[in-house]
C-alpha cells in the first residue's frame, strides 16, 4: 500500500515543494515568517488546500504571494465576504489565494492557493508575531508546529471539524528550512532544541545577540521546539511602541501601546510555608492515542504509562489532611472515587491500586463532559480547588472547553498539561490562562515528572488575592488597559499587561506602574518605572501583540454575548484595522493583473501534513476528497468491509461519523500470532520503585522491598540498624539518603515527598538521627551530610 512518496493519498502530485521559516526573537517575543513554496507540475489548472498548526496565541498580520514577478499584499476582510471574493475570482478565472483561521480552533488555519497555471510556481508568504511562554526552569519556549493530529470532534458538537491527509512523517514531500536569529538586553546563555541544531552562532562580544539553524535533512516526526535561555532572566521591563503614522490618532494603532513584563518576587518567609491544604483533581487523557510513545528514543515509553508514573509521584507528593480524586476520560469518563476524599493512607493506596489499572483504552478525546461533572461538584470549605489536566490535546471544541473553564475560574487553578508532538497549544495554554494557573509541554525527550512537579509546587503556593494595577503618568496622559485584569500571580511566572497610551508627554517622560496584592495575609507590592520614549524601530510588533489579546477578549464575549452580532462587528473592525487575523475576518489576496484567463477545469490537491500515529490518520483504504473548513463537504467511505483487508489504521481518537460499528475501534488484518511478539514491560525505574513504598504520612516501612529498593539484602539492612532506632525512622532516613547520594539530578521530581518525609521525623523527635545519617551513610556506601537531608 505504499501509494504516497511525491503524490497525495489519492496518489495525485503534490504542489507544495518547500517551507522556509525564519525565527527572529526578541526578548520574549518572536516574529515568525514562513515562505511556502508551491509549483504546479500537472498538466490542468490547480486548487491547492493546505491545513496546518499555528501556536495558538499567534497573531497573524502578513500575507502575500509572488508569481513570476508579481507580488500581491492580502487584505483583512469579514470571512464570509473573503470567501466570496476568492471563489468569484476563481470561477472568473483569476489567481486567489486565501488563509483563514479555524472556526472551532484558534491554532488550525487553512491556506487555499487558487488557479495555480499548469508549469507555473508561487511563492506564499505568512508572517505572525507571538510572546515566548516562560518554562519551569526559566526558559522562553517557541514551538514551531510541524505536526497536525487528527482533532476528535466530540459526538453531537457543532462544526464538521478540520479534516486533513495525514502521511507518516518520513513520506511528507516537501522540506522545511528554519533559521533564528536571538537578541535581548541580557547575554544569552544557551539554546537547546528537542531536533538537530548546528552550532549557536553570538554576534557581538557581550552575547546578547545570535543566530543559529535547524541542520538539514529535518523529518516531519516532531514540532521544532527551541527553548531560550538568558542570564537574570526574571528582570521586569517596558517597551514603549510608537503609533502607526498612516493610523488614525486615538486608535489602537495610532496611538502609542506599552507592554509591561512583571515578575512578582515573593517574600522567602511565605515561600517557605507551603500550604496543606487545597483539593487536587487529576484528569488524565485515555484516548487511543495515549498508547503512542512519548518519544521517538528506543525505549517507547508510552504517553499513558507516563501520565501513570507522574501519577504515583503527585500521590506521594500530597500534604496530609489535603483531599484529592483522579478522573480519566475517553469518549466517556470514569472517577475512582464519587466524590474528592480526604487523603489517607487508605485513599490514598486505593487510587494507586486503579491507577495501576489504567490503560489508553476509552475511545476518542471528549474533555467536556467531564470537565462539567467536575466543575458541577461542590467545593469544599478551606480547600481550594487545583485541577491537573493530561492531555495529547487533539480535540475539535478546543473554544467550548477553554469558555467552560473561564466560567468555573472563580472556583479554581488548572493546570494544563500537553503531552507529546502535536498537542493543541491553543487548547493547552488557554485552560491555564483561563483558569489562572500553568501551561506545561511535555515533547522530546522531556521526562513529564520534573514539569508536572513544578507545577504542584505552584499549585501549592498560597493563592494571591486582592490583584490590583495602577498607574502613574505624566499630566495630560491616560492608559487604556487592553489585557484582562490579573488575577493569578506565582513566584517566577510573567504576567504581561498591554496597555494603550493618549496624551502628549515629553520624551523624557517616565511612567510607573504598580502591582498590589495580597498573599497569605501579606499585603505585597511590586514597582516598575519605565521611560515612556518609544523603543526604535520594533515593526509594530507590540500594536499587533495588543490587538490580538484585544480580540482574543471580544471573541470569548461573542461566545457568550446577547448583542453577539455587536461585538463580531467590533472583532471585524479592529482586525481590519490592526492587519491581525481573527476567527470572524480571513486574509484574501486576488491577482488583478493576470490579463489570460485560466482555462481548463480546476484540480482540487490537500496538501498532506505529518501526522504521528505511525500510519497515514486518514487510512489508505478510504476515500476522501474533503475541502477543508467547508461546511458542506462530503466524504466518501467507500465500502466498510475494505477494513477486512487492510492493516493501515491503528488511531482510535479518529471519529468516522456515522459507522457506529467501527467507531473508537482499533482494526488489524488477522496476522499469525508469531508476528505480534508480547511487548517487553521496561523494568521499573529505581526511583519511582521506592518512591512507590513510601507512606501517606511521609515514612518508611522497614521490609525486604525496602531493601531491594535500596539494591541491599534485607539481612543487611536489619543488621546496621542502630540499636535504639525504631524501624520506620531506620527506614525513612535510608531513603533520604538514597534520594541524596544517588539521585540528585532527579531532585525536582523527589523534592516534595522528601520534605514529607522530613516533617514526619522532625515530628517524632527520634533521639538517634544522628546514629542512623552515620550508620545509612557507611550501608550505602554515600556521604550525606545530616543538614542536607534537612534534619
Amino acid at each position: 500500500m505504499d501509494c504516497c512518496g511525491l503524490l497525495t493519498l489519492q496518489k495525485e502530485p503534490v504542489p507544495l515543494k518547500s517551507i522556509e521559516v525564519e525565527l527572529e526573537v526578541r526578548d520574549h517575543v518572536a516574529t515568525v515568517v514562513s515562505t511556502l513554496n508551491y509549483e504546479n507540475k500537472e498538466d490542468k489548472p490547480l486548487e491547492a488546500v493546505f491545513v496546518f498548526p499555528l501556536p495558538g496565541d499567534a497573531a497573524v498580520c502578513h500575507f502575500s504571494a509572488q508569481i513570476g514577478q508579481t507580488q500581491i499584499v492580502a487584505e483583512v476582510k469579514e470571512k464570509q465576504k473573503a470567501r466570496e471574493e476568492y471563489d468569484d475570482a476563481l470561477s472568473s478565472g483569476q489567481q486567489a489565494f486565501l488563509l483563514e483561521e479555524s472556526d472551532e480552533s484558534p491554532d488550525i488555519f487553512s491556506l487555499r492557493v487558487g488557479s495555480l497555471p499548469p508549469a507555473e510556481s508561487a511563492s506564499i508568504r505568512l508572517e505572525y508575531v507571538t510572546e515566548l511562554a516562560v518554562q519551569a526552569d526559566d526558559g522562553l519556549r517557541f514551538c514551531l508546529p510541524g505536526v497536525l493530529n487528527p482533532r476528535y470532534q466530540p459526538q453531537g458538537s457543532e462544526g464538521a471539524g478540520v479534516q486533513v491527509t495525514s502521511v507518516p512523517a518520513s513520506l511528507v514531500p516537501y522540506s522545511l528550512s528554519f533559521s533564528a536569529r536571538v537578541s535581548s538586553p541580557r547575554p544569552i546563555s544557551k539554546v537547546e532544541s528537542n531536533c538537530s541544531l548546528d552550532p549557536l552562532q553570538y554576534l557581538n562580544t557581550d552575547q546578547t545577540q545570535a543566530t543559529v539553524k535547524l541542520a538539514a535533512g529535518h523529518k516531519f516526526d516532531r514540532d521544532v521546539e527551541l527553548l531560550i535561555y538568558y542570564k537574570d532572566a526574571h528582570q521586569p521591563t517596558a517597551v514603549v511602541e510608537a503609533g502607526q503614522a498612516s493610523a488614525e490618532p486615538g486608535s489602537l494603532m495610532g496611538d502609542p501601546v506599552v507592554m509591561v513584563s512583571l515578575y512578582p518576587e515573593f517574600p522567602q518567609s511565605v515561600m517557605s510555608s507551603t500550604a496543606s491544604c487545597g483539593e487536587f483533581v487529576f484528569l488524565v487523557d485515555r484516548s487511543g492515542s495515549m498508547d503512542c510513545a512519548t518519544n521517538n528514543t528506543e525505549q517507547q515509553e508510552t504517553r499513558i504509562s507516563s501520565a501513570k508514573d507522574t501519577l504515583l509521584l503527585l500521590l506521594k507528593s500530597l500534604p496530609m489532611g489535603c483531599y484529592f480524586n483522579i478522573y480519566s476520560f475517553g469518549s466517556s469518563y470514569e472517577h475512582i472515587f464519587p466524590k474528592s476524599v480526604e487523603y489517607g493512607e487508605k485513599t490514598m493506596e486505593e487510587a494507586l491500586k486503579k491507577v495501576e489499572q489504567m490503560k489508553a483504552d476509552l475511545g476518542g478525546t471528549e474533555i467536556l463532559e467531564p470537565l462539567k461533572h467536575i466543575y458541577s461538584q461542590p467545593c469544599i470549605p478551606t480547600q481550594p480547588r487545583q485541577l491537573f489536566v493530561f492531555t495529547d490535546g487533539e480535540v475539535g471544541n478546543t473554544k467550548e472547553v477553554i469558555d467552560l473553564v473561564k466560567k468555573n475560574s472563580g472556583s479554581h487553578r488548572c493546570f494544563s498539561f500537553g503531552i507529546g508532538e502535536g498537542a493543541s497549544s491553543a487548547l493547552i495554554n488557554g485552560m491555564a490562562k483561563e483558569g489562572g494557573g500553568h501551561a506545561q509541554f511535555i515533547t522530546g525527550t522531556d521526562r513529564m515528572q520534573p514539569k508536572v512537579m513544578q507545577s504542584l509546587r505552584f499549585a501549592l503556593q498560597p493563592a494571591v488575592e486582592d490583584v490590583s494595577v495602577t498607574w502613574d503618568l505624566p499630566k495630560g496622559s491616560t492608559v487604556t488597559v487592553l489585557s484582562p485584569p490579573i488575577t493569578t500571580i506565582f513566584q517566577g511566572k510573567r504576567s504581561l499587561i498591554y496597555a494603550q497610551l493618549t496624551g502628549q508627554s515629553s520624551e523624557a517622560a517616565e511612567g510607573c506602574v504598580t502591582v498590589k496584592y495580597s498573599l497569605a495575609g501579606h499585603p505585597s507590592e511590586n514597582q516598575l518605572h519605565f521611560s515612556l520614549r518609544p523603543a526604535e524601530d520594533t515593526g509594530l510588533i507590540v500594536h499587533r501583540l495588543a490587538a490580538r489579546t484585544l480580540i482574543c477578549l471580544l471573541e470569548m464575549e461573542a461566545e457568550n454575548n446577547e448583542e453577539k452580532e455587536e461585538v463580531k462587528k467590533k472583532v471585524v473592525q479592529l482586525s481590519v484595522q490592526s492587519g491581525v487575523s481573527s476567527s470572524f475576518t480571513a486574509f484574501i489576496a486576488v491577482n488583478k493583473d493576470n490579463n489570460k484567463e485560466i482555462q481548463g477545469p480546476l484540480l482540487h490537491r490537500d496538501i498532506p501534513m505529518a501526522g504521528l500515529m505511525g500510519f497515514a490518520a486518514t487510512p489508505c483504504c478510504l476515500r476522501a476528497n474533503i475541502s477543508s473548513f467547508s461546511p458542506d463537504y462530503e466524504v466518501d467511505y467507500g465500502n466498510p468491509l475494505e477494513f477486512e483487508d487492510t492493516s493501515c489504521y491503528r488511531d482510535s481518537d479518529v471519529d468516522f461519523g456515522n459507522l457506529p460499528e467501527f467507531e473508537d475501534e482499533c482494526y488489524y488484518e488477522a496476522l499469525p500470532d508469531e508476528e505480534f511478539p508480547p511487548a517487553k514491560k521496561p523494568p521499573r525505574d529505581p526511583l519511582l520503585q521506592l518512591v512507590s513504598l513510601q507512606k501517606a504520612s511521609g515514612c518508611w516501612l522497614l521490609d525486604p522491598a525496602l531493601a531491594a529498593a535500596l539494591g541491599k539484602t534485607n539481612e543487611e539492612v536489619e543488621k546496621s540498624k542502630p540499636e535504639k532506632a525504631s524501624s520506620e525512622v531506620w527506614a525513612t532516613i535510608l531513603a533520604l539518603i538514597w534520594l541524596h547520594g544517588f539521585k540528585m539530578d532527579a531532585k525536582d521530581e523527589w523534592e516534595l515527598l522528601a520534605a514529607k518525609a522530613v516533617s514526619w521525623l522532625s515530628a517524632q523527635k527520634a533521639p538517634s538521627v544522628t546514629e542512623c545519617v552515620e550508620a545509612g551513610n557507611i550501608l550505602l556506601g554515600c556521604s550525606v551530610q545530616k543538614t542536607a537531608l534537612g534534619l
